[in-house]
């Protein structure tokens, strides 16, 4: 039994995060856990780029550690299990060159790494027996208060149940801050074997110090979950600056797909008008040009985008992006059959892009063409088995087919990679009472209907 006070501090707790932080999706959103989430296969390449040297440098290996991009505004980035990293929009949005999303993400991996989150929920295991110690040590207190009816014993009977709360809560936050310091060394060790700058890091802590600066005064060092800022920054900086790789800029070409990284999140997230006050008419860099493109066929008549569209393809023909975008926008303008085309070129140009198949099923789907769907969406989501939408739209095309059951699987597949597990268990139960026993996919749906959640610290 957890008292009041040591709730908020677990639920607080609950997950390691980088920073405490004082729309539409992209592409392919999907809930999962209750979070907004952006799919995108090139800004998903990218990061998977940019982090396969720290995953090898920090032992935790490539393909162990998922990223999953959260559509918020918000500068942040966390963990909450032992395999995944979570990071915000608004810190892809926000960071101005590779070496600060990588520093970053570079900290979330020291905390995997570290086990630092098997080693939080330890900890509140033993705060827990500590707090019920302290609760019951003051009900006693409170009991022999009343017993003696004196106002004075029962105000000192509420401090010695108030106490061991407020000193257990400290605890456990100055154990995570501990936990923050190491996440911020194991960060500049990682760096410095794969021969990259820890100065990223230092950027953004620098514009977190920058924010509070105004409020330190208010802010009590012994209540926060992370060092205050500026310790954190001098601890940095020593650690940084020794480091030979410290002036070490990022290749131009990661720094050139990084530049077109942001400039898709803003065309994207931000409104039009937005857009082109970061990016006017007179920024013809390609960057601008394809944030313009993306505002364009999110807010104006189809052509005019198309046109900025094709512009782009003449200037990097190979690049499947600006195909996927040119797909996109057909499709999400109802013109499905256009669509195919720019997608299985797209798709030619990066065959490992699942879900530029999955908008290729769907827009096949759309077309009418459900038997091209099938097999699209199979292959998509046989490599990709967190993709939402792709089992989604695989169970309109087996429903297409008049293929139900498979259907019903389909959809339970979906509903699981949303986090939506109850829907799930559902479809998966009705599915599999139509398949044969001991089939693959009777095995697929007791699977899911058989799966319980782990329980949340």
């Amino acid at each position: 039994m957890l008292t009041r006070g040591l709730r908020r501090a677990t639920a607080a707790l609950a997950a390691v995060s980088l920073l405490v932080t004082a729309t539409p999706a992209p592409v392919a959103a999907q809930a999962a856990g209750g979070m907004p989430v952006i799919r995108d296969a090139e800004i998903e390449g990218l990061l998977r780029d940019y982090m396969a040297p720290i995953f090898r440098a920090s032992g935790v290996g490539e393909g162990v550690v998922e990223i999953t991009i959260i559509n918020s505004r918000e500068f942040n980035a966390f963990v909450a299990d032992g395999r995944r990293i979570f990071v915000n929009a608004g810190t892809l949005m926000d960071s101005k060159t590779p070496n600060e999303v990588i520093g970053v993400l570079a900290h979330e991996t020291g905390h995997i790494a570290g086990g630092h989150l098997a080693r939080m929920r330890q900890q509140l295991d033993n705060m827990q027996t500590m707090a019920i110690v302290a609760m019951l040590l003051g009900v006693g207190a409170m009991g022999a208060a009343a017993a003696s009816n004196s106002r004075g014993g029962g105000d000192a009977a509420m401090g010695a149940l108030v106490g061991p709360q407020q000193m257990i809560q400290r605890t456990l936050l100055a154990y995570q801050r501990t936990q923050e310091e190491a996440a911020d060394r194991a960060a500049v060790s990682y760096l410095n074997k794969t021969g990259q700058s820890a100065k990223g890091m230092l950027t953004t802590f620098k514009r977190f110090a920058d924010q509070v600066a105004f409020s330190r005064r208010f802010i009590d060092p012994y209540a926060q979950t992370h060092p205050m800022p500026q310790d954190r920054i001098e601890n940095l900086e020593q650690l940084a600056e020794k480091s030979p790789y410290f002036n070490k800029l990022d290749p131009p070409a990661l720094q050139a797909r990084h530049d077109m990284m942001r400039a898709k999140l803003f065309g994207f997230i931000d409104t039009p008008e937005a857009v082109g006050r970061r990016y006017p008419p007179s920024d013809q860099s390609l960057p601008a040009r394809y944030a313009r493109a993306i505002a364009t066929y999110r807010s104006s008549p189809l052509p005019g985008a198309i046109a900025q569209i094709d512009a782009l393809i003449a200037a990097q023909p190979n690049n499947p992006y600006f195909y996927e975008l040119k797909g996109q926008a057909y499709l999400e303008n109802g013109r499905p059959k256009d669509a195919a085309g720019p997608l299985r070129r797209a798709l030619a140009l990066a065959p490992n892009a699942s879900l530029i198949r999955t908008m290729l099923g769907q827009a096949l789907n759309s077309g009418g063409d459900s038997r091209d769907a099938l097999a699209e969406l199979r292959r998509a989501t046989a490599v990709d088995t967190k993709n939402a939408d792709g089992y989604r739209q695989l169970a309109q095309a087996y429903a297409r087919q008049n293929k139900i059951l498979e259907a019903d699987l389909a959809s339970a597949q979906a509903a699981f990679a949303a986090g939506d597990f109850g829907t799930a268990r559902q479809l998966a139960e009705r599915a599999k009472r139509g398949f044969k026993q001991g089939t693959p996919n009777w095995l697929k749906a007791d699977d899911i209907a058989g799966y319980t959640p782990p329980k949340q610290n």
